[in-house]
């Protein structure tokens, strides 16, 4: 039965969608089949055809439905006219389900959904999140489908979407981003299977078939990119012999599709010919470096992502030398597209290590590994750190951390471990500090030697990150940084070095913040919100129980956000449970959201973030809660969950008083 539905239930909720004229109308109607069969097929058996037995009871539903809700004439007419079977009902289903209205992850949910046959359970697993999360994903996607109807979107946008769509679920099963495992083979295989059937109902496109020689030559691969122990294969070190033949002909033979079909190559086209470069050279040595950095030239005037641009910089750094290629890459380090993309210091660090800089290429290697989430990934860079290392020499540079050039003060990791351990910050320094020094150490790598860095590196990850931010945002981060530099510079103050000429000398200061100038902050008075968008704001059925209660807490208390944020359930009126012991107060419907909230907690803090602490961020006794572990919700955390509901908003706009 699993089989069956997986292979008919693409064509069953698009010929019912076509009928009802809703997406998740048309998928209960279809589930309803199935509950018959499983009902009525062990008593009376399997039919002949499984599909269009299931089909058939499901229409009958469907027309069940609209004659219950449309008993006119034109209904009746309508319904004739949407009965009659239409052989592109399954490509206007991958149209819909890949709306552009609808946001990435819903689109890729619902599309496994509807075309793919996967349950919830099983895209949950695919993509390692929660069953609640997938089953929310494509409630809101269907919500968001129900304004739209069976109506595939219009322009050259509609396959451009359906093709991002199932590329996207072929790279997370080709190159799985988080988890313990390199791919995802399941995610890949149905990407495959939902590419062909595209092709089949798509024949005339040349991307279309772009797509799947892309797909398939990749695919192809997939027994040479793991070793023995599970540790990746780079492309040039993979045994070709492994690749499967039969693949690369799939591939070759779309590839030829697309190119009978005619006219300009698109992105996938593209994308295609330089899988098809690799998979005809027999050996990496007779790669043809040269066609693939041209066909790279190509791709980025066509599309200029950051991505493809750093993949240009490979192919470059091939054909016109190491060098060439550390040049391009090193153009997109301010690129905040890429600011925590783990291939850029991979890319940058093999590079580096062919030119013979190897400690620069060791700690490349080691801050890649630090921001990918795949288990087998940060293992595999680990290991490629590890064996780029100079084990003697002078090319010790920052990985290392000689004598005399402040190495007292270790490495930017430790450092900053040891600053953030003083006992003279409070909560909330402390918290801003950990935020900007934990961005440097994922810029920067945790082994640089603090002495080693520059002014220059502190001002490009300022550049990258904050670059755009508000003014009074830049402004923290940096006095954090002066922070930092200060406590730096007083312990190395203590730190005496022997010059072979001057003698023994104290080492400078550290200046980490020359390259930051201090920007002007806008004061201008807030304008208060209207009392409707209010109302709006905390009266949407999408709006959290905690949230309404905490701005209408704000709103009415006029006190300040931090003052709200750090009360106490010991610091509440018992009486009320909702008037505080010192001067804040607000509404008696609004004190009654406030025990509904609370609940039968008794003690710890108010309002409480939606997750348990970390155990390597354990807070401070007093900022969790004894019953749920749960930790103090964050005034960075209520801000940005204010500006995304009210529009950029922040929340000090609740304490000006509507009229």
């Amino acid at each position: 039965m699993e089989t069956i539905w997986r292979q008919e239930s693409a064509r069953i909720v698009a010929g019912v969608a076509r009928i009802v004229g809703d997406v998740g109308l048309a998928e209960e109607l279809a589930q309803d089949a199935l509950v018959a069969a499983l009902e009525q097929w062990p008593e009376s058996g399997v039919p002949d055809n499984p599909g269009a037995w299931l089909m058939t009871v499901a229409k009958r539903r469907a027309i069940d439905h609209v004659r219950r809700t449309r008993r006119q004439e034109h209904g009746q007419e309508e319904l004739a006219r949407r009965t009659q079977p239409e052989p592109d009902d399954v490509l206007r289903l991958m149209f819909v389900s890949a709306h552009p209205v609808l946001p990435t992850e819903e689109r890729v949910a619902l599309t496994l959904r509807l075309l793919g046959g996967l349950t919830t359970e099983e895209i949950a697993r695919a993509f390692l999140i929660t069953d609640q999360q997938v089953s929310q994903r494509i409630a809101a996607a269907k919500r968001r489908l129900a304004t739209v109807g069976f109506v595939a979107p219009e322009g050259t946008e509609r396959l451009a979407s359906v093709l991002e769509v199932v590329y996207l679920i072929f790279n997370e099963g080709y190159s799985a981003t988080s988890g313990t495992d390199l791919t995802r083979p399941a995610l890949a295989d149905e990407a495959l299977r939902l590419g062909r059937l595209l092709a089949d109902l798509a024949p005339r496109e040349p991307e279309v078939h772009g797509l799947l020689a892309l797909m398939e030559i990749q695919s192809s691969r997939t027994a040479a990119r793991t070793g023995p122990d599970g540790a990746p294969v780079p492309l040039r070190d993979q045994d070709r012999t492994l690749w499967d033949p039969d693949g690369v002909r799939r591939g070759f033979t779309a590839m030829l599709r697309a190119r009978a079909l005619g006219g300009p190559p698109g992105p996938y086209l593209l994308q295609a010919a330089i899988a098809t470069v690799h998979a005809q050279a027999g050996t990496a040595e007779e790669t043809d470096w040269a066609q693939l950095a041209a066909l790279y030239d190509a791709l980025v005037e066509l599309l200029p992502t950051p991505v493809v641009r750093l993949n240009r910089a490979v192919a470059v750094g091939y054909a016109r030398g190491p060098q060439a290629g550390l040049d391009l890459a090193d153009t997109l380090l301010t690129d905040p597209a890429l600011r925590d993309y783990h291939l850029l210091p991979g890319v940058r660090g093999d590079l580096l290590a062919r030119l013979g800089r190897r400690a620069e290429a060791r700690t490349e290697f080691e801050r890649a590994a630090v921001l990918t989430a795949n288990a087998a990934e940060r293992a595999f860079l680990l290991r490629r750190a590890r064996e780029t290392a100079a084990p003697s020499g002078p090319d010790l540079g920052p990985a290392s951390t000689p004598s005399g050039s402040g190495a007292e003060l270790g490495t930017l990791g430790q450092a900053a471990d040891a600053f953030l351990a003083r006992d003279d910050l409070d909560s909330q320094t402390l918290r801003s500090y950990g935020q900007t020094l934990r961005r440097l150490r994922r810029s920067l790598g945790d082994r640089v030697p603090v002495r080693a860095l520059t002014a220059e590196q502190i001002a490009q990850v300022f550049t990258t990150t904050w670059g755009q931010a508000a003014a009074s945002t830049w402004n923290r981060h940096r006095a954090a940084v002066r922070s930092f530099a200060a406590w730096a510079a007083w312990a190395a103050g203590n730190v005496l070095t022997a010059d072979p000429v001057i003698g023994p000398t104290a080492v400078p200061p550290i200046d980490l913040a020359a390259g930051l100038e201090r920007r002007a902050e806008a004061r201008t008075p807030a304008a208060a919100l209207p009392r409707p968008r209010l109302d709006v704001l905390w009266g949407g059925p999408d709006v959290a129980l905690r949230e309404r209660v905490l701005w209408r807490v704000l709103h009415e208390s006029q006190s300040p956000v931090r003052t709200i944020l750090s009360l106490d359930l010991e610091d509440l009126d018992e009486r009320r449970t909702g008037a505080p012991r010192h001067a804040a107060s607000w509404r008696d419907d609004t004190a009654a959201l406030l025990r509904e909230l609370v609940g039968d907690r008794t003690s710890g803090p108010v309002f409480l973030s939606e997750r348990r602490p970390a155990p390597a961020r354990t807070p401070a006794s007093t900022d969790l809660c004894p019953l749920t572990g749960r930790r103090r919700l964050s005034y960075e955390r209520a801000e940005y969950l204010f500006k995304r509901a009210s529009g950029g908003h922040t929340l000090r706009l609740l304490r000006t008083r509507t009229r």
